[in-house]
């Protein structure tokens, strides 16, 4: 391809005719991705409203560490990870290096604090608010936690979306784990860096079209769960408002 606008015209006819390569790395891509975040939500939600509920001698400095985590580098997770799994690692055994596994698990990591610190912050205002009450009707610090992770849900489902969108964009993790093989463990993102470097622009461009597209739906959709939040909530105050003049009246 001699012209920028003769790449970005090749690379639309990759997108709009669903080329098998182009479609394989996307489908893997997000498989790692989703895998990633089911299992970071999973736990980190969890350990994030307990962090936000609980009292205990070493918190604060938890709670430091989390948030330097949360500015964590993908090349230096991956290359611990590629540590830990290589032969002569203490996970060797289980064979994992350049799999679906390992870049899961990579992903898994650079994610998990952001869904832990997310959700602590979300539950303790919520705790704040309502806390009192609840534990006034004798709920335990557990018991409180998943309570409020019920009453904060939609707000939870805005840090699911941001913790896949950080999965499905990161690169050097991945990269470093997954030994971006083609046909195996190659993502878009790796083969974005792959493709650019061969000067083989359609693919790279087709792949960052679809990239792009993925975040601006999650972006879509976080502000639409807004949004709809906020009608649900502003309806609900308006019916709550209106009772209130009744038994007045």
């Amino acid at each position: 391809m001699n012209t920028f606008a003769d790449s970005v015209a090749a690379a639309g006819q990759l997108v709009v005719s669903g080329d098998a390569v182009l479609l394989a790395i996307v489908g893997r891509s997000l498989a790692v991705s989703a895998t990633a975040c089911l299992l970071a939500c999973g736990f980190g939600l969890l350990l994030g409203a307990w962090l936000a509920v609980s009292r205990f001698s070493g918190r604060g400095l938890l709670l430091t560490l989390l948030n330097t985590l949360l500015a964590l580098p993908s090349v230096v997770v991956g290359l611990v990870i590629y540590l830990l799994l290589s032969r002569s690692g203490p996970l060797g055994f289980l064979g994992w290096l350049f799999s679906f596994k390992a870049m899961v698990l990579a992903q898994t990591i650079l994610v998990l604090p952001v869904v832990t610190a997310l959700t602590r912050q979300t539950i303790e205002d919520a705790d704040r608010a309502h806390g009192e009450q609840l534990r006034s009707l004798g709920a335990g610090d557990f018991a409180r936690a998943l309570l409020l992770v019920w009453d904060e849900r939609y707000a939870l489902v805005t840090v699911v979306i941001a913790a896949f969108g950080r999965a499905v964009s990161e690169v050097g993790a991945v990269m470093i784990v997954g030994g971006n093989i083609d046909g195996f463990t190659r993502v878009m993102t790796t083969a974005i860096a792959l493709e650019t470097s061969k000067g083989d622009l359609p693919l790279a461009l087709a792949l960052g079209l679809v990239l792009l597209g993925v975040v601006l739906v999650l972006n879509l959709a976080i502000a639409a769960l807004r949004g709809w939040r906020e009608r649900v909530d502003g309806g609900a105050a308006d019916a709550s408002a209106v009772r209130r003049l009744e038994v007045a009246s």
